[in-house]
Protein backbone atom coordinates (compact mmCIF):
# COMPACT_ATOMS: atom_id res chain seq x y z
CA UNK A 1 0.00 0.00 0.00
CA UNK A 2 0.84 3.56 -0.69
CA UNK A 3 1.07 6.61 1.65
CA UNK A 4 -2.07 7.84 0.12
CA UNK A 5 -3.64 4.93 0.12
CA UNK A 6 -3.69 3.57 -3.06
CA UNK A 7 -2.19 0.09 -4.57
CA UNK A 8 0.96 0.22 -6.07
CA UNK A 9 1.10 -1.38 -9.70
CA UNK A 10 2.78 -4.50 -9.46
CA UNK A 11 6.88 -4.07 -10.73
CA UNK A 12 5.72 -6.46 -14.04
CA UNK A 13 2.77 -4.49 -15.03
CA UNK A 14 5.58 -0.91 -14.94
CA UNK A 15 7.76 -2.74 -16.82
CA UNK A 16 5.41 -4.41 -19.72
CA UNK A 17 4.06 -0.37 -19.60
CA UNK A 18 7.49 0.99 -20.09
CA UNK A 19 8.19 -1.76 -23.15
CA UNK A 20 4.93 -1.29 -24.37
CA UNK A 21 5.75 2.81 -24.74
CA UNK A 22 9.22 2.20 -26.17
CA UNK A 23 7.48 -0.11 -29.52
CA UNK A 24 4.97 2.42 -29.90
CA UNK A 25 7.88 5.41 -30.54
CA UNK A 26 10.35 2.90 -32.36
CA UNK A 27 6.97 2.34 -34.33
CA UNK A 28 6.32 6.40 -34.74
CA UNK A 29 9.97 6.72 -35.66
CA UNK A 30 9.77 3.67 -38.08
CA UNK A 31 7.00 5.00 -39.61
CA UNK A 32 8.27 8.69 -40.09
CA UNK A 33 11.08 7.58 -41.64
CA UNK A 34 9.58 5.29 -44.08
CA UNK A 35 7.42 8.09 -45.26
CA UNK A 36 10.51 10.57 -45.28
CA UNK A 37 11.93 8.07 -47.80
CA UNK A 38 9.83 8.84 -50.37
CA UNK A 39 10.84 12.40 -50.57
CA UNK A 40 12.03 13.65 -53.71
CA UNK A 41 14.04 17.11 -53.95
CA UNK A 42 14.63 18.58 -57.75
CA UNK A 43 16.89 21.39 -57.97
CA UNK A 44 18.52 23.21 -60.42
CA UNK A 45 21.95 21.89 -62.06
CA UNK A 46 24.43 24.07 -63.88
CA UNK A 47 28.28 25.08 -64.66
CA UNK A 48 29.64 28.21 -65.36
CA UNK A 49 34.04 28.27 -65.65
CA UNK A 50 33.93 31.93 -66.05
CA UNK A 51 32.21 31.37 -69.70
CA UNK A 52 28.85 31.56 -68.75
CA UNK A 53 26.72 28.95 -67.59
CA UNK A 54 26.22 25.65 -69.51
CA UNK A 55 25.46 22.47 -68.63
CA UNK A 56 21.69 23.62 -67.57
CA UNK A 57 19.16 21.61 -66.57
CA UNK A 58 18.28 19.55 -62.93
CA UNK A 59 18.52 16.41 -61.06
CA UNK A 60 16.07 14.90 -58.68
CA UNK A 61 17.25 13.09 -55.98
CA UNK A 62 14.95 10.73 -53.41
CA UNK A 63 15.57 12.27 -50.23
CA UNK A 64 18.93 14.11 -51.53
CA UNK A 65 20.09 17.58 -51.03
CA UNK A 66 20.76 20.65 -53.22
CA UNK A 67 23.66 22.72 -53.41
CA UNK A 68 24.88 25.59 -54.88
CA UNK A 69 28.61 26.76 -54.66
CA UNK A 70 31.39 30.22 -55.17
CA UNK A 71 34.72 28.97 -55.76
CA UNK A 72 37.90 31.08 -57.09
CA UNK A 73 40.29 29.11 -59.03
CA UNK A 74 43.58 31.59 -58.30
CA UNK A 75 45.81 29.06 -60.36
CA UNK A 76 44.55 27.32 -62.84
CA UNK A 77 46.33 24.69 -65.06
CA UNK A 78 45.53 26.64 -68.08
CA UNK A 79 44.54 30.38 -68.66
CA UNK A 80 43.71 32.59 -65.99
CA UNK A 81 42.12 32.43 -62.82
CA UNK A 82 38.42 33.03 -62.54
CA UNK A 83 35.62 31.87 -60.52
CA UNK A 84 33.82 28.83 -60.87
CA UNK A 85 29.66 28.23 -60.05
CA UNK A 86 27.98 25.20 -59.53
CA UNK A 87 24.39 23.51 -58.81
CA UNK A 88 23.45 20.24 -58.59
CA UNK A 89 22.08 18.36 -55.54
CA UNK A 90 23.36 15.07 -53.62
CA UNK A 91 22.08 11.64 -53.28
CA UNK A 92 21.20 10.74 -49.81
CA UNK A 93 24.36 8.20 -49.90
CA UNK A 94 26.99 11.05 -50.89
CA UNK A 95 25.77 12.95 -47.86
CA UNK A 96 25.58 9.92 -45.84
CA UNK A 97 29.40 9.11 -46.41
CA UNK A 98 30.28 12.31 -46.50
CA UNK A 99 29.17 15.00 -44.44
CA UNK A 100 31.45 17.61 -45.37
CA UNK A 101 29.82 18.21 -48.21
CA UNK A 102 27.82 21.40 -47.47
CA UNK A 103 30.87 22.77 -44.77
CA UNK A 104 32.78 25.46 -46.76
CA UNK A 105 36.30 24.52 -47.96
CA UNK A 106 38.98 27.25 -47.92
CA UNK A 107 38.61 30.83 -47.53
CA UNK A 108 38.34 31.11 -51.43
CA UNK A 109 35.17 28.66 -51.73
CA UNK A 110 31.47 29.17 -50.88
CA UNK A 111 28.97 26.22 -50.23
CA UNK A 112 25.57 26.16 -49.54
CA UNK A 113 22.82 23.70 -49.34
CA UNK A 114 19.07 23.00 -48.74
CA UNK A 115 16.33 20.18 -49.07
CA UNK A 116 13.16 22.43 -50.97
CA UNK A 117 12.80 21.56 -54.49
CA UNK A 118 14.63 24.78 -56.49
CA UNK A 119 15.87 25.74 -53.68
CA UNK A 120 20.02 26.49 -54.93
CA UNK A 121 18.53 29.30 -57.37
CA UNK A 122 20.69 32.41 -56.04
CA UNK A 123 24.65 31.35 -55.96
CA UNK A 124 26.30 32.17 -52.63
CA UNK A 125 29.10 35.43 -52.51
CA UNK A 126 32.54 34.48 -51.81
CA UNK A 127 33.46 35.78 -48.23
CA UNK A 128 35.39 39.15 -47.96
CA UNK A 129 38.74 37.57 -47.45
CA UNK A 130 39.35 36.72 -50.93
CA UNK A 131 43.06 36.22 -52.03
CA UNK A 132 44.48 39.65 -52.89
CA UNK A 133 45.23 40.95 -56.28
CA UNK A 134 48.65 39.68 -56.20
CA UNK A 135 47.66 36.10 -55.72
CA UNK A 136 45.00 36.44 -58.57
CA UNK A 137 48.62 37.52 -60.86
CA UNK A 138 49.77 34.05 -62.87
CA UNK A 139 53.27 33.23 -61.94
CA UNK A 140 55.35 34.43 -65.37
CA UNK A 141 56.91 31.74 -67.19
CA UNK A 142 60.21 33.45 -66.90
CA UNK A 143 60.05 32.85 -63.03
CA UNK A 144 58.60 29.20 -63.81
CA UNK A 145 61.49 28.58 -65.55
CA UNK A 146 63.82 30.25 -62.68
CA UNK A 147 62.83 27.66 -60.63
CA UNK A 148 61.71 24.60 -62.51
CA UNK A 149 64.98 23.95 -64.34
CA UNK A 150 67.43 23.87 -61.37
CA UNK A 151 64.63 21.74 -59.14
CA UNK A 152 64.52 19.40 -62.27
CA UNK A 153 68.39 19.07 -62.45
CA UNK A 154 68.90 18.90 -58.71
CA UNK A 155 66.67 15.84 -58.99
CA UNK A 156 67.66 14.25 -61.78
CA UNK A 157 71.40 14.68 -60.02
CA UNK A 158 70.23 13.06 -56.65
CA UNK A 159 69.01 10.04 -58.58
CA UNK A 160 71.63 9.11 -60.92
CA UNK A 161 73.94 9.53 -57.88
CA UNK A 162 71.92 7.15 -55.60
CA UNK A 163 71.47 4.47 -58.84
CA UNK A 164 75.17 4.46 -58.73
CA UNK A 165 75.78 4.29 -55.31
CA UNK A 166 73.28 1.01 -55.58
CA UNK A 167 75.11 -0.34 -58.49
CA UNK A 168 78.23 0.20 -57.09
CA UNK A 169 77.31 -1.73 -53.85
CA UNK A 170 75.08 -4.20 -55.49
CA UNK A 171 78.24 -5.32 -57.88
CA UNK A 172 80.68 -5.45 -54.66
CA UNK A 173 78.46 -7.47 -53.14
CA UNK A 174 77.86 -9.85 -56.11
CA UNK A 175 82.02 -9.85 -56.38
CA UNK A 176 82.42 -10.41 -52.76
CA UNK A 177 79.58 -13.71 -53.21
CA UNK A 178 81.26 -14.90 -56.00
CA UNK A 179 85.10 -15.04 -54.03
CA UNK A 180 83.58 -16.87 -51.55
CA UNK A 181 81.26 -19.40 -53.39
CA UNK A 182 84.16 -19.80 -57.02
CA UNK A 183 87.81 -20.53 -56.77
CA UNK A 184 89.70 -17.17 -57.16
CA UNK A 185 91.19 -18.88 -60.81
CA UNK A 186 88.58 -19.24 -63.55
CA UNK A 187 85.74 -19.58 -60.88
CA UNK A 188 84.39 -22.78 -59.23
CA UNK A 189 80.68 -24.48 -58.36
CA UNK A 190 80.71 -25.03 -54.73
CA UNK A 191 81.83 -28.61 -53.48
CA UNK A 192 79.34 -30.33 -51.13
CA UNK A 193 81.84 -32.33 -50.37
CA UNK A 194 83.08 -29.16 -48.54
CA UNK A 195 79.97 -29.72 -45.52
CA UNK A 196 77.08 -28.01 -44.46
CA UNK A 197 78.89 -24.41 -43.73
CA UNK A 198 80.12 -24.17 -47.38
CA UNK A 199 76.53 -24.84 -48.58
CA UNK A 200 75.53 -22.23 -46.60
CA UNK A 201 77.71 -20.05 -48.16
CA UNK A 202 76.69 -21.23 -51.57
CA UNK A 203 73.15 -20.34 -50.54
CA UNK A 204 73.75 -16.87 -49.39
CA UNK A 205 76.26 -16.26 -52.79
CA UNK A 206 74.29 -17.01 -55.70
CA UNK A 207 71.73 -19.23 -54.25
CA UNK A 208 70.92 -22.08 -56.43
CA UNK A 209 72.21 -25.81 -55.69
CA UNK A 210 69.60 -28.33 -55.10
CA UNK A 211 66.61 -26.79 -53.62
CA UNK A 212 66.78 -23.89 -51.42
CA UNK A 213 66.57 -21.22 -54.23
CA UNK A 214 66.63 -20.99 -57.98
CA UNK A 215 68.97 -22.42 -60.22
CA UNK A 216 72.78 -21.33 -59.53
CA UNK A 217 73.11 -19.04 -62.93
CA UNK A 218 70.99 -17.71 -65.01
CA UNK A 219 68.84 -20.83 -66.89
CA UNK A 220 69.37 -18.90 -70.07
CA UNK A 221 73.21 -18.57 -70.15
CA UNK A 222 74.63 -21.63 -68.45
CA UNK A 223 75.23 -23.46 -71.83
CA UNK A 224 77.00 -21.04 -73.11
CA UNK A 225 79.76 -21.32 -70.76
CA UNK A 226 80.67 -24.61 -70.55
CA UNK A 227 82.54 -27.19 -73.16
CA UNK A 228 81.33 -30.89 -73.27
CA UNK A 229 85.11 -32.84 -72.69
CA UNK A 230 83.43 -36.52 -72.95
CA UNK A 231 80.58 -39.09 -72.36
CA UNK A 232 80.58 -40.17 -68.63
CA UNK A 233 76.90 -42.17 -68.76
CA UNK A 234 73.66 -42.84 -70.82
CA UNK A 235 70.67 -42.53 -68.67
CA UNK A 236 66.74 -43.26 -69.47
CA UNK A 237 66.64 -40.15 -71.75
CA UNK A 238 70.18 -39.23 -73.02
CA UNK A 239 73.90 -38.80 -72.15
CA UNK A 240 75.42 -37.69 -69.60
CA UNK A 241 79.07 -35.84 -70.09
CA UNK A 242 81.51 -34.40 -68.09
CA UNK A 243 81.83 -30.64 -69.31
CA UNK A 244 84.07 -27.41 -67.97
CA UNK A 245 82.97 -24.60 -66.89
CA UNK A 246 84.30 -21.36 -68.30
CA UNK A 247 87.49 -23.67 -68.65
CA UNK A 248 87.81 -24.41 -65.16
CA UNK A 249 85.14 -26.58 -63.00
CA UNK A 250 84.14 -29.65 -63.73
CA UNK A 251 80.44 -29.62 -64.12
CA UNK A 252 78.09 -33.03 -64.88
CA UNK A 253 75.72 -32.20 -68.36
CA UNK A 254 72.75 -34.37 -68.24
CA UNK A 255 71.16 -33.84 -71.99
CA UNK A 256 67.38 -34.60 -72.69
CA UNK A 257 65.97 -34.88 -76.48
CA UNK A 258 63.42 -32.13 -77.11
CA UNK A 259 61.22 -35.05 -77.40
CA UNK A 260 61.37 -35.85 -73.37
CA UNK A 261 60.76 -32.17 -72.63
CA UNK A 262 58.16 -32.84 -69.82
CA UNK A 263 60.97 -35.41 -68.30
CA UNK A 264 63.35 -32.16 -67.87
CA UNK A 265 61.12 -29.68 -67.09
CA UNK A 266 60.24 -32.65 -64.00
CA UNK A 267 63.27 -33.30 -62.74
CA UNK A 268 64.24 -29.88 -62.92
CA UNK A 269 61.16 -28.49 -60.91
CA UNK A 270 62.13 -31.44 -58.16
CA UNK A 271 65.91 -30.05 -57.53
CA UNK A 272 64.48 -26.70 -57.44
CA UNK A 273 62.20 -27.78 -54.62
CA UNK A 274 63.02 -25.13 -51.27
CA UNK A 275 65.33 -26.69 -48.18
CA UNK A 276 66.67 -29.54 -50.78
CA UNK A 277 69.96 -29.46 -50.40
CA UNK A 278 71.60 -31.46 -48.47
CA UNK A 279 75.54 -33.22 -48.71
CA UNK A 280 74.10 -36.57 -49.42
CA UNK A 281 71.62 -35.23 -52.50
CA UNK A 282 73.24 -34.49 -55.72
CA UNK A 283 74.10 -30.38 -56.07
CA UNK A 284 71.94 -29.10 -59.03
CA UNK A 285 73.42 -26.34 -60.81
CA UNK A 286 70.87 -25.02 -63.74
CA UNK A 287 68.57 -26.64 -66.41
CA UNK A 288 68.95 -24.98 -69.92
CA UNK A 289 68.53 -25.21 -73.41
CA UNK A 290 70.81 -25.15 -76.82
CA UNK A 291 70.75 -24.64 -79.93
CA UNK A 292 72.38 -27.63 -81.99
CA UNK A 293 71.37 -26.83 -85.25
CA UNK A 294 68.92 -29.23 -86.14
CA UNK A 295 67.17 -30.00 -82.51
CA UNK A 296 66.82 -28.30 -79.61
CA UNK A 297 69.39 -29.89 -76.44
CA UNK A 298 67.54 -29.68 -72.67
CA UNK A 299 70.27 -29.69 -70.21
CA UNK A 300 70.22 -30.38 -66.74
CA UNK A 301 73.69 -29.41 -64.94
CA UNK A 302 74.43 -30.74 -61.74
CA UNK A 303 77.95 -31.29 -59.84
CA UNK A 304 80.79 -33.52 -61.17
CA UNK A 305 81.67 -36.62 -58.94
CA UNK A 306 84.45 -38.18 -60.51
CA UNK A 307 84.32 -41.39 -58.73
CA UNK A 308 81.00 -42.18 -61.02
CA UNK A 309 77.98 -44.17 -59.88
CA UNK A 310 77.50 -46.22 -57.00
CA UNK A 311 77.15 -49.22 -59.39
CA UNK A 312 80.49 -48.45 -61.35
CA UNK A 313 82.73 -47.65 -58.15
CA UNK A 314 81.49 -51.03 -56.71
CA UNK A 315 82.18 -52.83 -59.89
CA UNK A 316 86.28 -51.39 -59.40
CA UNK A 317 87.13 -51.98 -55.70
CA UNK A 318 86.42 -53.19 -52.29
CA UNK A 319 85.60 -51.25 -49.71
CA UNK A 320 87.05 -51.79 -46.07
CA UNK A 321 84.17 -51.62 -42.78
CA UNK A 322 84.16 -47.91 -42.13
CA UNK A 323 83.89 -47.31 -45.97
CA UNK A 324 80.89 -49.47 -46.26
CA UNK A 325 79.46 -47.72 -43.29
CA UNK A 326 80.25 -44.17 -44.53
CA UNK A 327 78.17 -45.40 -47.77
CA UNK A 328 75.55 -46.76 -45.66
CA UNK A 329 74.70 -44.00 -43.84
CA UNK A 330 75.41 -41.39 -46.16
CA UNK A 331 72.32 -42.81 -48.52
CA UNK A 332 70.25 -43.35 -45.94
CA UNK A 333 70.81 -39.78 -44.61
CA UNK A 334 70.05 -38.28 -47.78
CA UNK A 335 66.82 -40.16 -48.69
CA UNK A 336 65.85 -39.15 -44.90
CA UNK A 337 66.36 -35.32 -46.11
CA UNK A 338 64.00 -36.33 -48.97
CA UNK A 339 61.55 -38.21 -47.33
CA UNK A 340 61.40 -35.42 -44.31
CA UNK A 341 58.44 -32.35 -44.31
CA UNK A 342 60.18 -29.19 -43.19
CA UNK A 343 57.36 -26.61 -41.98
CA UNK A 344 57.60 -22.93 -42.17
CA UNK A 345 57.16 -20.17 -44.64
CA UNK A 346 60.52 -21.56 -46.59
CA UNK A 347 59.43 -25.34 -46.19
CA UNK A 348 60.09 -28.74 -48.13
CA UNK A 349 57.36 -30.87 -48.95
CA UNK A 350 58.22 -34.72 -48.31
CA UNK A 351 59.80 -36.16 -51.42
CA UNK A 352 59.82 -40.04 -52.62
CA UNK A 353 62.24 -40.69 -54.94
CA UNK A 354 60.70 -43.90 -56.53
CA UNK A 355 63.72 -45.03 -58.63
CA UNK A 356 66.61 -45.63 -56.17
CA UNK A 357 69.00 -47.77 -57.12
CA UNK A 358 73.25 -47.93 -56.96
CA UNK A 359 73.03 -46.45 -60.62
CA UNK A 360 71.12 -43.36 -59.50
CA UNK A 361 73.82 -42.75 -56.68
CA UNK A 362 76.69 -41.23 -56.90
CA UNK A 363 80.11 -41.82 -54.66
CA UNK A 364 81.90 -38.22 -54.18
CA UNK A 365 85.77 -37.85 -53.20
CA UNK A 366 85.42 -38.18 -49.07
CA UNK A 367 83.57 -41.56 -50.00
CA UNK A 368 79.95 -40.18 -49.13
CA UNK A 369 77.32 -40.77 -51.10
CA UNK A 370 74.72 -38.67 -52.89
CA UNK A 371 71.43 -39.28 -54.25
CA UNK A 372 70.72 -38.67 -58.11
CA UNK A 373 68.22 -38.48 -60.92
CA UNK A 374 64.73 -37.32 -59.42
CA UNK A 375 62.63 -37.27 -62.75
CA UNK A 376 60.20 -39.83 -61.34
CA UNK A 377 60.04 -38.38 -57.99
CA UNK A 378 56.77 -37.57 -55.96
CA UNK A 379 55.75 -34.52 -53.65
CA UNK A 380 53.17 -33.92 -51.61
CA UNK A 381 51.53 -30.81 -51.68
CA UNK A 382 52.02 -28.69 -48.59
CA UNK A 383 48.19 -28.37 -47.33
CA UNK A 384 46.64 -29.98 -49.60
CA UNK A 385 47.60 -33.37 -49.20
CA UNK A 386 47.14 -34.20 -52.60
CA UNK A 387 50.34 -36.02 -54.64
CA UNK A 388 52.26 -34.00 -57.12
CA UNK A 389 53.21 -37.29 -59.32
CA UNK A 390 55.33 -36.65 -63.05
CA UNK A 391 53.17 -36.80 -66.33
CA UNK A 392 55.28 -39.77 -67.98
CA UNK A 393 53.64 -43.55 -67.30
CA UNK A 394 57.72 -44.63 -66.28
CA UNK A 395 57.91 -46.15 -62.73
CA UNK A 396 61.33 -46.77 -62.13
CA UNK A 397 63.62 -50.01 -62.39
CA UNK A 398 62.28 -53.24 -62.55
CA UNK A 399 64.93 -55.25 -60.08
CA UNK A 400 64.75 -52.20 -57.71
CA UNK A 401 60.52 -52.27 -57.43
CA UNK A 402 58.99 -52.97 -54.35
CA UNK A 403 56.49 -56.25 -53.78
CA UNK A 404 53.44 -53.89 -53.99
CA UNK A 405 54.93 -51.66 -56.87
CA UNK A 406 55.12 -55.05 -59.10
CA UNK A 407 51.40 -56.62 -57.88
CA UNK A 408 49.68 -53.09 -58.47
CA UNK A 409 48.61 -53.07 -55.00
CA UNK A 410 50.12 -50.06 -54.13
CA UNK A 411 48.23 -47.20 -52.69
CA UNK A 412 49.03 -44.51 -54.99
CA UNK A 413 46.16 -41.83 -53.17
CA UNK A 414 48.70 -42.60 -50.06
CA UNK A 415 52.21 -40.59 -49.63
CA UNK A 416 53.95 -42.96 -47.51
CA UNK A 417 52.89 -45.79 -49.90
CA UNK A 418 55.84 -44.28 -52.12
CA UNK A 419 57.98 -43.61 -49.16
CA UNK A 420 57.92 -47.34 -48.05
CA UNK A 421 59.13 -48.32 -51.89
CA UNK A 422 61.95 -46.45 -51.53
CA UNK A 423 63.18 -48.17 -48.04
CA UNK A 424 62.60 -51.51 -50.06
CA UNK A 425 64.96 -50.28 -52.43
CA UNK A 426 67.50 -48.79 -50.44
CA UNK A 427 67.63 -52.81 -48.89
CA UNK A 428 68.95 -53.81 -52.25
CA UNK A 429 71.37 -51.10 -52.54
CA UNK A 430 72.48 -52.00 -48.46
CA UNK A 431 72.85 -55.59 -50.43
CA UNK A 432 75.11 -54.22 -53.09
CA UNK A 433 77.30 -52.24 -50.40
CA UNK A 434 78.10 -55.07 -48.19
CA UNK A 435 78.46 -57.73 -50.92
CA UNK A 436 81.83 -55.76 -51.78
CA UNK A 437 83.21 -55.13 -48.17
CA UNK A 438 86.02 -57.03 -46.63
CA UNK A 439 83.96 -57.19 -43.72
CA UNK A 440 84.96 -60.84 -42.06
CA UNK A 441 88.07 -61.54 -44.97
CA UNK A 442 85.35 -62.03 -47.12
CA UNK A 443 85.96 -60.86 -51.31
CA UNK A 444 82.90 -61.49 -53.36
CA UNK A 445 82.44 -60.59 -56.94
CA UNK A 446 80.13 -57.06 -57.48
CA UNK A 447 76.27 -58.76 -58.51
CA UNK A 448 73.17 -56.86 -58.57
CA UNK A 449 70.47 -57.77 -56.48
CA UNK A 450 68.97 -61.13 -57.55
CA UNK A 451 71.29 -61.87 -60.23
CA UNK A 452 71.16 -65.54 -59.44
CA UNK A 453 67.06 -65.79 -60.12
CA UNK A 454 66.47 -63.63 -62.77
CA UNK A 455 68.30 -62.51 -65.92
CA UNK A 456 69.97 -59.41 -66.78
CA UNK A 457 67.27 -57.95 -67.78
CA UNK A 458 64.03 -59.01 -66.26
CA UNK A 459 60.32 -58.35 -67.11
CA UNK A 460 58.05 -57.77 -64.60
CA UNK A 461 56.35 -60.63 -64.50
CA UNK A 462 59.50 -62.35 -63.94
CA UNK A 463 60.46 -60.20 -61.01
CA UNK A 464 56.88 -60.23 -59.92
CA UNK A 465 57.25 -64.11 -59.51
CA UNK A 466 60.33 -64.12 -57.64
CA UNK A 467 59.41 -61.67 -55.06
CA UNK A 468 55.56 -61.79 -55.00
CA UNK A 469 54.91 -64.81 -55.72
CA UNK A 470 57.81 -66.90 -54.54
CA UNK A 471 58.77 -64.56 -51.42
CA UNK A 472 62.36 -64.78 -52.22
CA UNK A 473 65.03 -62.17 -51.30
CA UNK A 474 68.40 -61.44 -52.25
CA UNK A 475 70.72 -64.43 -51.19
CA UNK A 476 73.50 -64.02 -48.48
CA UNK A 477 76.43 -66.37 -47.94
CA UNK A 478 77.03 -68.71 -44.56
CA UNK A 479 79.29 -65.61 -43.28
CA UNK A 480 76.95 -63.11 -42.89
CA UNK A 481 75.40 -65.34 -40.47
CA UNK A 482 78.48 -65.79 -38.00
CA UNK A 483 80.05 -62.36 -38.46
CA UNK A 484 78.37 -59.83 -35.70
CA UNK A 485 78.34 -56.78 -38.30
CA UNK A 486 77.33 -58.51 -41.52
CA UNK A 487 74.48 -60.25 -39.41
CA UNK A 488 73.35 -56.97 -37.85
CA UNK A 489 73.33 -55.45 -41.06
CA UNK A 490 71.58 -58.15 -42.72
CA UNK A 491 68.58 -58.07 -39.94
CA UNK A 492 68.56 -54.47 -41.02
CA UNK A 493 68.39 -54.85 -44.87
CA UNK A 494 65.50 -58.04 -44.13
CA UNK A 495 63.35 -55.63 -41.78
CA UNK A 496 63.64 -53.30 -45.36
CA UNK A 497 62.17 -56.17 -47.87
CA UNK A 498 58.94 -56.99 -45.46
CA UNK A 499 56.54 -57.54 -47.71
CA UNK A 500 54.02 -55.13 -46.56
CA UNK A 501 55.22 -51.65 -46.52
CA UNK A 502 53.87 -50.73 -43.26
CA UNK A 503 55.93 -53.14 -41.38
CA UNK A 504 59.19 -51.53 -42.79
CA UNK A 505 61.29 -49.64 -41.09
CA UNK A 506 62.04 -45.63 -41.65
CA UNK A 507 64.44 -43.72 -43.19
CA UNK A 508 65.58 -42.23 -39.85
CA UNK A 509 65.33 -45.63 -38.15
CA UNK A 510 67.74 -47.23 -40.32
CA UNK A 511 70.00 -44.35 -39.82
CA UNK A 512 70.13 -44.98 -35.76
CA UNK A 513 70.33 -48.33 -36.14
CA UNK A 514 73.50 -48.19 -38.78
CA UNK A 515 74.77 -45.85 -36.27
CA UNK A 516 74.63 -47.74 -33.93
CA UNK A 517 75.69 -51.04 -34.98
CA UNK A 518 78.89 -48.79 -35.79
CA UNK A 519 79.74 -47.86 -32.30
CA UNK A 520 79.29 -51.71 -31.65
CA UNK A 521 81.88 -52.41 -33.98
CA UNK A 522 84.16 -49.74 -32.82
CA UNK A 523 84.24 -48.35 -36.51
CA UNK A 524 85.22 -44.88 -36.51
CA UNK A 525 84.51 -43.05 -39.69
CA UNK A 526 87.15 -40.09 -40.46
Amino acid sequence: MSVFGFRRKPLIDQINFKMHSMVAVVAVALAAVAVSRVTAVTCYKSLDQGLGYNDKGNCTEINGTCFSMTEFVPYPSVGEPYTRKERGCFSEAEMMYNFFHCRDGPSHMKMECCDKDYCNGDQPPLPPTTPSDDAKKPVSTQIKILVGVPVTVAVLAVTIALLAIWAVKRKTRLKSSQDNTYSSNAGSIPNVEDGLDSNRDYEDGWSSGSGAGQPLLVPRSIARQITLLEVIGKGRYGEVYRGKWRGGEDVAVKKFSSRDERSWKREAQIYETKMLRHDNILGYVAADNRDGGTWTELWLVSQYHENGSLFDYLGRRLVDEAAMFRMMISVVCGLEHLHMEILGTQGKPPIAHRDLKSKNILVKRNGECAIADLGLAVRLEAGSDTIDMPSNDKAGTVRYMAPEVLDETINVRHFDSFKRADIYSLGLVFWEIARRSTVGGQSLSYELPYFDLVPNDPSIDEMKDVVCTKKLRPSITPLWRSHDCLRGLHKIMQECWYENGNARLTALRIKKDLKSLKDDEGVKIV
